[in-house]
């Protein structure tokens, strides 16, 4: 297979260990490695690899990096690979590609290849999640703090979370999600197309990446011994027994508040919004799945 990674050297430590890796693996003799210098260049590279006839294009870094690549590569039949070496590692979590570098180019060398759904967010593309409200918010505070010099990291990203959940205050929301309508306070809205945020925390169990909708979740406003009380769930795939927990299929929705909110595209903070118009693109992008995944039938993809 003829294959190029695209790497982010943002990503950290274990960017570098994935890096080292790619060098030395048997499997991918002739990987090329092409390295990004700043936010938007992932998606360039991706686009030019496409369209030079590479078979495949692993993105190696976090979500936001596997976005990227994804967003260069639609349109076109070459393969998205992902080499996790980000915070969460929501998408490769749920494709279940290890998140150790040497054991996922094994995966990948032998995977499938299928087509997943994309999402889209204001025209913008999402692989795994995307949203607004408390996620969204934590997710600006982390990207700040990482700029300022901050270190990344999930635990870095939960200490965040914990300081926030007590003082984070709800926004009011409109949603439109299919047939289905929720108007409040909500701690959170996210349109999910994967199962997990990453870090193992999983919103939407059950979720498919190629069934041609999205699972629209709300968690209504909840005092923070609540969510905090609850948070557990994300972990033990039992989310969806929270009370304040709504979960509506659908495969457009419009999310709409009087007052300008933060959102997030694959944990990748966007603008501040008052409308947010999400969709879903059916089997847009071709991803190279691990044999196990592609062939459970509880995974992730359906079964034809």
């Amino acid at each position: 297979m003829r294959a190029v990674a695209i790497a982010n050297p943002r990503a950290g430590v274990a960017a570098r260990r994935a890096a080292d890796a790619m060098r030395r693996h048997r499997l991918w003799p002739d990987l090329e490695t092409w390295t990004t210098s700043g936010p938007g260049e992932a998606h360039e590279l991706a686009r030019r690899a496409a369209e030079s006839g590479y078979e495949a294009v692993l993105a190696v870094g976090g979500d936001g990096t596997a976005n990227e690549v994804a967003s260069g590569l639609l349109g076109s039949a070459t393969a998205l690979g992902v080499v996790p070496a980000g915070s969460g590692n929501g998408l490769a979590r749920t494709l279940r590609i290890p998140i150790d570098a040497d054991r996922a180019l094994h995966e990948l060398a032998a995977a499938a290849t299928l087509r997943m759904d994309v999402g889209r967010v204001n025209g913008r593309p999402f692989l795994n999640v995307a949203g607004a409200g408390f996620d969204a918010a934590v997710g600006e505070a982390f990207h700040e703090r990482a700029l300022r010099g901050g270190r990344r990291g999930v635990m870095n990203y939960a200490r965040i979370a914990f300081a926030m959940s007590w003082t984070y205050r709800c926004g009011g929301f409109a949603l439109q999600a299919g047939d289905e309508r929720f108007e409040g306070q909500a701690w959170l809205v996210s349109f999910v197309n994967g199962r997990q945020y990453g870090g193992a925390a999983v919103i939407a169990p059950g979720a498919r990446l190629d069934d041609g909708l999205l699972d629209v979740v709300v968690v209504e406003k909840a005092t923070p011994l609540e969510i905090l009380a609850n948070a557990p769930r994300l972990y033990l795939g039992s989310i969806e027994g929270f009370r304040r927990y709504h979960r509506m299929p659908a495969s457009q929705a419009m999310l709409t508040a009087s007052q300008p909110f933060p959102h997030h595209c694959d944990g990748e903070p966007g603008p501040a919004a008052t409308k947010l118009e999400v969709s879903i693109e059916p089997r847009a992008l071709n991803v190279l799945v691990p044999q196990a995944t592609a062939n459970d039938p509880a995974g992730p993809f359906g079964r034809e």
